[in-house]
């Protein structure tokens, strides 16, 4: 006989307390449980997974449709019924993706591309499905399962099931129109925003409430959740000043209802990626920048003794050529859109080195204001044989090398070099090529004064992260199209190598990433290449009121003239630049106006020639025109106008690079009819679609972002034979994960020295979380291993 409950205070108080033990250790399963999820997608076969999910899905759903009449149980019983209809109807497309895949990896020991990571993080959203099927059979009938809240769960993994199915059918109808080995399509452009079109108009929204970051890492996702919260306060607040001003970190600690509210929180999240402007991606993510978080931030990192902010003078100065050290070329500072101005670089070391100290140095340091600083060491270490030049990230709109100064204060001291960090000027209200100039010049200016930083100068690194990265490998190909010397390595860590708006099966992950969403990189594409969308409405205009308007208005009228007049110069130059072209080396003279403003223009490519001659400038450059199989016509020297000899005009029959060379008309009109919108998906499957209304970005591509010093993936064979020895670590989960795949296969057919380390299960950014988990830390010890093979002569032991 079982002993009977005492009555009374007491024994309420006991069974209350018996009920919260019960919750608290389902609450630990259930965590526990979600840990392990994404175990079961590495350690279950897809198929066996799909089965297993199928029949605990049946089971559920016969049981709770013999439930009653209850509204809660008829919502069980049809989210287990939609579960097994997704499963089932992605199942075949995963697998038939996943049987091609390995055509799209760089190397047999590198297994990574963007088909891959779609199918992983379907198999993750599957296997949580899987776990939480199984804690419902087990769970159903006792007294303290939370029936409401399962169903929320399930809900919301349901319509990310769903989504992913659609990516899925996206990924294959990009298998039909790709050849096998080609992951970017960059065919005809109106099937290309057709693209784009119908993928703008998915719902987001479920990816970013209860499911947020469920394909990273368990680690990352408490982050993730925090940083939701954060974007949707900051987003309200923003909301209520129209220019943005007066948003502070404060902000970020005033989203209690968005914290327990998952799916307010997702449908704002999405609202806020498809309406607000770049603007506020600049001051959201430079929130690490104000006082209080960067002191924060600088008090965790590691301890160095010099880090200081220069101002570098915009005074041009020589550099020798590397092919005859006896004559010089000038290096003009930076003049694109706002003229001559000085370049701010952070010098970081560890220890105090010879140089560092120097009255020259002393007289570029920029005040910061109160910083602290530790006393001065007796003595100074001697120059270090090497140097880091690193290149911040941020989507060429965004951060400063203060943002990422706490891993680079841990890369000074386990590398035990000075780095120099550049803090080019940033888009919108500087686009393109004004930081590619002011990098490269803070470049050749440390090339040049390295003794002043600590360094002799033996071995140089160019390191940066995302944007960064990418104006790493473009200073390199400047460097080389200059003579001077290029760096001795490059790594770049999960760069962007074309800007173009191409449609690829990694960037499909852009649906769900909320780190980079596709409005986003396509907002900050806008503002780098000085094409942000004019389209307007009323609301805005009263927003910005009759002075906003005028000033508004004369930006985009100044905006326009400058690219008008920058277009026409540059035409004019290159054609008079032809009649006249020699063959002799740069000497040491001075740089005249128009020399200056030609490398300027030239190399930026404002546009292309045929945009005079009444051609198409949508269609002028292709990857087709640059040849994957080598330029042997091309000259081994690169010339200072290297930029629009090489991209000479095309014509429009070079214009889908995608289809092989002997493919006919006929054949080229059959790909098109088979991946047309219209045919995306199987008859009954409808994905969820936006409440946002339709977002408006820009589908076609200007010409300017297809210019090499912009997407390098797009350069001619003979100036990707320019570049260093390039190590590229990227993430699998990464919208960005193809650019470095294709990029490092251009460069291996080539025969250039290429590496490519792909982490799994983090987000891109990884570099700026370093501190968060062990994942982070050893991804960020992996671009710390790749730079000291640059950094190490290949005669010498690793230092």
């Amino acid at each position: 006989m079982e002993p009977a409950v005492e009555s009374g205070p007491v024994g309420a108080q006991a069974s209350k307390q018996a009920k919260e033990g019960a919750k608290s250790r389902s609450r630990r399963r259930w965590r526990k449980g979600k840990v392990k999820a994404s175990v079961f997608s590495h350690s279950m076969d897809l198929r066996t997974m799909t089965q297993s999910l199928v029949t605990l899905a049946e089971d559920n759903m016969a049981f709770f449709a013999s439930q009653g009449p209850g509204e809660t149980a008829r919502r069980l019983s049809n989210v287990f019924a939609g579960v097994r209809e997704q499963a089932l109807g992605l199942e075949p497309t995963l697998g038939h993706l996943l049987s091609v895949a390995h055509h799209f990896d760089l190397d047999p020991e590198t297994p990574a591309n963007g088909y891959r990571s779609l199918v992983h993080t379907a198999r993750c959203c599957l296997a949580h499905l899987l776990h939480k099927s199984r804690y419902v059979a087990s769970n159903r009938r006792s007294i303290f399962f939370r029936a409401s809240h399962n169903l929320s769960e399930l809900e919301a993994y349901l319509a990310a099931l769903t989504q992913l199915r659609a990516l899925a059918y996206y990924a294959q109808r990009l298998l039909v129109i790709n050849r096998p080995g080609v992951l970017f399509f960059d065919g005809d452009e109106g099937l290309t925003a057709d693209f784009l079109q119908e993928y703008v108009t998915l719902h987001k929204g479920c990816f970013y409430g209860r499911c947020l970051g469920f394909q990273f890492t368990p680690a990352i996702r408490p982050f993730l959740q925090t940083l939701s919260i954060g974007l949707v306060s900051f987003g309200e607040h923003y909301k209520r000043n129209e220019t943005g001003l007066g948003v502070t970190a404060s902000s970020l600690f005033t989203g209690g209802r968005f914290a327990i509210d998952p799916e307010l929180r997702g449908a704002e999240f999405e609202r806020i990626i498809q309406n607000l402007d770049v603007h506020f991606w600049k001051a959201f993510w430079n929130i690490t920048e104000i006082e209080v978080l960067s002191s924060l931030a600088n008090m965790a990192s590691t301890t160095v003794r010099v880090s200081r902010l220069l101002s570098l003078p915009p005074e041009a100065f020589e550099m020798p050529l590397t092919s005859d050290p006896s004559l010089t070329v000038t290096i003009s500072p930076p003049l694109a859109h706002t003229g001559p101005g000085p370049v701010l670089a952070r010098l970081i070391s560890y220890d105090l080195r010879e140089g560092q100290d120097s009255k020259m140095l002393n007289s570029l340091v920029k005040s910061e204001g109160p910083r602290l600083e530790l006393r001065p060491r007796p003595h100074q270490v001697p120059r270090s044989r090497a140097l880091v030049v690193h290149i911040h990230g941020g989507g060429f709109v965004a951060q400063t090398s203060k943002s990422h100064e706490p891993y680079l204060k841990t890369w000074a001291q386990e590398l035990g070099v000075p780095i120099i960090s550049i803090d080019y000027s940033l888009a919108p209200e500087a686009p393109f090529p004004r930081a590619l100039e002011e990098c490269f010049f803070a470049y050749c200016w440390a090339v040049k004064h390295c003794a002043l930083l600590g360094s002799t100068g033996e071995r140089i690194c160019l390191a940066g992260d995302s944007a960064g990265g990418n104006l790493c490998i473009t200073v390199s190909l400047r460097a080389a199209a200059y003579g001077v010397r290029v760096p001795d390595g490059i790594m770049a860590a999960y760069p962007v190598t074309t800007l173009q708006p191409s449609a690829s099966p990694s960037r499909l992950l852009s649906l769900m990433d909320p780190l980079l969403p596709l409005s986003v990189l396509s907002k900050c594409v806008s503002a780098y290449s000085g094409t942000e969308t004019e389209d307007h409405t009323d609301s805005d205009q009263e927003a910005l009121g009759m002075m906003g308007l005028v000033q508004r208005d004369t930006s985009l009228f100044l905006r326009d003239l400058r690219l008008g007049a920058s277009s026409w110069l540059n035409s004019f130059l290159e054609l008079s630049g032809r009649k006249a072209h020699k063959s002799s080396v740069p000497t040491a003279e001075p740089v005249r106006p128009t020399e200056s403003m030609r490398r300027s223009v030239s190399e930026a490519a404002l546009a292309q020639p045929e945009a005079f001659l009444g051609t198409n400038p949508l269609k002028t450059l292709t990857r087709k025109d640059f040849s994957f199989k080598g330029n042997s016509e091309s000259s081994d020297t690169p010339e200072l106008s290297l930029s629009m000899e090489t991209l000479g005009p095309s014509t429009p029959s070079d214009v889908n690079f995608f289809l092989r060379p002997e493919s006919s008309q006929e054949e080229a009109e059959a790909v098109s009819k088979a991946s047309s919108v219209s045919a995306a998906f199987p008859d009954g499957f409808r994905p969820r679609r936006s409440s946002q209304g339709v977002f408006r970005m820009p589908l076609y591509s200007a010409p300017i972002v297809k210019n090499p010093f912009m997407s390098p993936l797009l350069a001619p064979d003979s100036m990707l034979k320019t570049l260093p020895p390039v190590h590229l670590v990227a993430c699998a989960l990464d919208p960005m994960l193809d650019d470095s795949v294709m990029f490092a296969r251009r460069l291996r057919d080539l025969g250039q020295p290429v590496t490519l380390n792909v982490v799994e299960d983090l987000p891109h950014g990884f570099l700026s979380l370093a501190a968060l988990c062990r994942e982070t830390r050893q991804a960020a010890q992996l671009c710390v291993q790749r730079i000291r093979l640059v950094l190490t002569p290949p005669d010498a032991p690793l230092i």
